[in-house]
């Protein structure tokens, strides 16, 4: 049928579409360095504990999300359970001393950690990355140690929060954040709320099955975190690495075929930077793949702000344009051209906001 729809832009003469991808601007925040514990202060502190497929970071902050200390470490998940579990703990004990504190001065506490998780229950249910944690009572074994209120989340959640409240979501009602880290999950605030779902498995966009065969992500092939996130692009990368060096071609993220199997995204994202042609390749495919996962997003919740931190906020370069081209051929016209999508305000600091931010969440209205 001729003439225009909700789905394509309006064919007026001179019509230019909105440019969707952007920058952003966020409040600033005062982090680690410079500042003094007040040890007298009647509210208290405030204790984060991030818990990531790839790292874990234990922060001391106060109710104003101001940074004082941080301890973090590799997660090695391979370990299972326990191992991580009793780091965790030490790194807690480690902060409260090294700052003179006892546990009585943490006012509350806040976890963010990958789903699935039951946050009313306060378990951790055996995220993909986090092999042995089933049904783990996190909260319960935290409230043992420390005596006060503690909070758990799903850590795209947590980052949502945060970003709302700080970073590059300021001002919006509608936003998805997206983790784009070891896996890829979604964090959803619709008209001014955080949305959990029914049973907390809101925002499980990893999950999406995007085509017929390709990287693994969340136990599915061709899903929407095998094409983007840190693991995907691993396999991506090793894939490629096998085809090359057979051919006796160099590989600037990988030396000697008996190395593929130690290859990271962060591999792949530092030789594009240097300029290695297959990373860049790779980092396109994972960029289109980008562009269908964040149309269907686009779609369905008609947001106005996407947010991606992870590999996303630091190689943004080598992924926006390809996502660009296919969110422009796929998604509804009318959706995407209120919708900017744009790298994580915080930065690096978000795994350290956010799960300061979970502590507080029950003092705003969220």
């Amino acid at each position: 049928m001729k003439g225009t729809s909700k789905y394509s832009p309006p064919r007026h003469q001179g019509h230019q579409e909105r440019l969707f991808f952007g920058e952003t601007k966020t409040r600033k925040l005062i982090f680690r360095g410079g500042l003094k514990l007040n040890r007298k202060s009647g509210k208290g502190f405030i204790l984060g504990l991030d818990i990531g497929g790839t790292k874990c970071a234990v922060v001391l902050g106060d109710e104003k999300i101001r940074i004082y200390d941080r301890i973090s470490f590799l997660t090695q998940p391979q370990e299972g359970l326990k191992p991580t579990l009793k780091r965790l703990f030490g790194a807690v004990n480690e902060i409260l001393e090294r700052n003179g504190l006892s546990p009585r001065a943490i006012r509350k506490a806040g976890i963010s950690c990958g789903g699935p998780l039951d946050s009313r229950k306060g378990l951790i249910l055996l995220p993909p990355h986090l092999p042995g944690w089933d049904k783990v009572p996190l909260v319960r074994l935290l409230r043992q140690k420390l005596g006060c209120p503690i909070r758990l989340e799903n850590d795209a959640n947590a980052c949502a929060l945060a970003e709302w409240k700080f970073g590059a979501g300021r001002g919006c009602r509608n936003i998805v954040f997206l983790t784009f880290g070891t896996g890829l999950g979604a964090g959803l605030i619709l008209d001014g709320r955080l949305y959990n779902g029914t049973n907390d498995m809101a925002g499980e966009a990893g999950h999406i099955r995007l085509a017929a065969d390709g990287p693994v992500g969340y136990g599915k092939k061709g899903s929407f975190e095998g094409f983007c996130s840190g693991a995907g692009i691993a396999q991506l990368a090793k894939r490629e690495a096998v085809r090359l060096l057979r051919r006796g071609k160099a590989v600037g993220f990988c030396g000697a075929l008996r190395d593929v199997d130690q290859i990271t995204a962060k591999d792949v994202g530092e030789a594009a930077e240097w300029g290695d042609r297959a990373a860049r390749e790779i980092l396109k495919t994972s960029g289109r793949y980008l562009g269908m996962g964040l149309s269907i997003l686009i779609d369905v919740l008609n947001p106005e702000r996407i947010i991606m931190g992870g590999i996303y906020s630091r190689y943004e370069k080598f992924l926006k344009a390809e996502a660009e081209k296919v969110i422009r051929v796929e998604a509804i016209f009318l959706s995407r051209s209120v919708c900017r999508i744009v790298p994580a305000g915080l930065g690096e600091k978000i795994g350290d906001v956010a799960s300061l931010t979970v502590a507080m969440m029950d003092e705003w209205d969220t």
